[in-house]
């Protein structure tokens, strides 16, 4: 019991004295602690969390920094490829022109070819028909000077049948026939 008799007296004396922070006696005390503390936290602060939280910042601000340089880059490159694109794509568009260029100048000294042995064949063909047409109008003159020829003769014979000269009638034909 005696400890439960210490404990009692304890818990009376601190009754008796209430809340130790509160006790003017230890202001003076409470107030150097207290500016001890306040001193070594801003020290703490200052040399220790606030540089660490600075350089934080500091890697931050050059991670973007060097994002927006790649980006910037990036989109340099980007614009480049496009224009190399386009001029790509302009070459292409002026080779594609050349090929036809020089595929109508091929299909056209071909047709001009084939037009020339057409041309060649129309005109031989049509000196052969010439040829013929020549034929067959000489030979219709021809048919004709002798069907002329021979109406005359008998024409002549049945109008006047004792002044037939055979030589004479055909000179007369020939003549009006030309």
């Amino acid at each position: 019991m005696a400890t439960s008799a210490d404990a009692a007296l304890g818990a009376a004396e601190h009754a008796k004295s209430g809340l130790p922070q509160l006790d003017f006696t230890t202001f003076p005390s409470q107030i150097f602690w207290l500016a001890v503390t306040c001193f070594v936290l801003f020290q703490l602060m200052n040399k220790i969390a606030l540089p660490r939280i600075a350089s934080v910042l500091e890697e931050r601000a050059d991670a973007i920094a060097d994002d927006l340089d790649r980006a910037e880059e990036f989109k340099r490159k980007a614009s480049e490829a496009e224009a190399a694109y386009q001029q790509a794509l302009a070459d292409a568009r002026t080779m594609a022109q050349g090929i036809v260029a020089e595929t109508k100048a091929a299909i056209q000294k071909d047709v001009d070819a084939a037009m020339a042995r057409a041309d060649a064949e129309i005109s031989a063909r049509a000196g052969e028909s010439e040829k013929r047409i020549r034929e067959i109008r000489d030979s219709a003159i021809a048919a004709v000077a002798e069907v002329a020829n021979d109406t005359a003769v008998a024409i002549i014979d049945r109008v006047m049948p004792d002044v037939m000269d055979a030589a004479a009638i055909k000179a007369a034909v020939q003549s009006r026939l030309g």
